[in-house]
């Protein structure tokens, strides 16, 4: 390669460095807060599917243990995952767990996810945010996205993709954030 295309691939590389910064820029704002483990959770809001109407804030469950999944209605593996954030759920509701499931399809009424999460047997907080704000806040870049919260508002754990919440070291996790003693192991 010549001297001349080496400076052209750097020159483009800047620019698209620079085209990339100004996108992120726009998307996200001025304020851009690193979400991340360790990090306090952004605040957000999200209308509740269960004919409320209601809007929801972050801080409405202040105290909580909470579960934050961020999903779709046409997403396979969110679909995948749901029963095992129900069973989960209904283990340590009682000690305080919330799981928060937040919606942003953009086409579906409240309605439809309401039915769509009856449907599958789901009796957690179902919200619905079809004009994508969450996804800004926690800089969501796939489906589903997880976000454990701690009762301080910090996030303890992020998976992106479907998990078996259900499994032991998901359950040590919120046993441990819950306060709960470590569950012994079946024999």
């Amino acid at each position: 390669m010549t001297a001349r295309r080496q400076w052209a691939v750097i020159v483009a590389v800047i620019v698209a460095l620079g085209v990339g910064s100004y996108a992120f820029e726009r998307a996200f704002g001025g304020n851009v807060q690193q979400v991340g483990v360790g990090a306090q959770a952004p605040p957000f809001s999200a209308r509740m599917v269960d004919g409320s109407g209601r809007i929801v804030h972050l801080s409405d469950f202040r105290g909580h243990v909470i579960l934050l999944n961020v999903w779709a209605t046409w997403c396979g593996p969110c679909k995948a995952e749901m029963p095992t954030l129900e069973t989960l759920y209904r283990m340590y509701a009682p000690q305080g767990l919330r799981i928060v499931a937040v919606s942003i399809d953009e086409t579906a009424s409240d309605d439809s996810v309401r039915d769509y999460a009856r449907n599958m047997g789901l009796t957690f907080d179902i919200l619905h945010d079809p004009q994508y704000r969450i996804e800004q806040a926690y800089q969501v870049t796939g489906y589903p996205s997880s976000y454990v919260i701690d009762r301080n508002g910090v996030i303890r754990k992020i998976w992106l993709g479907a998990a078996d919440w259900a499994s032991e070291g998901n359950i040590a996790l919120v046993r441990q954030l819950l306060g709960l003693p470590a569950a012994v192991a079946a024999r």
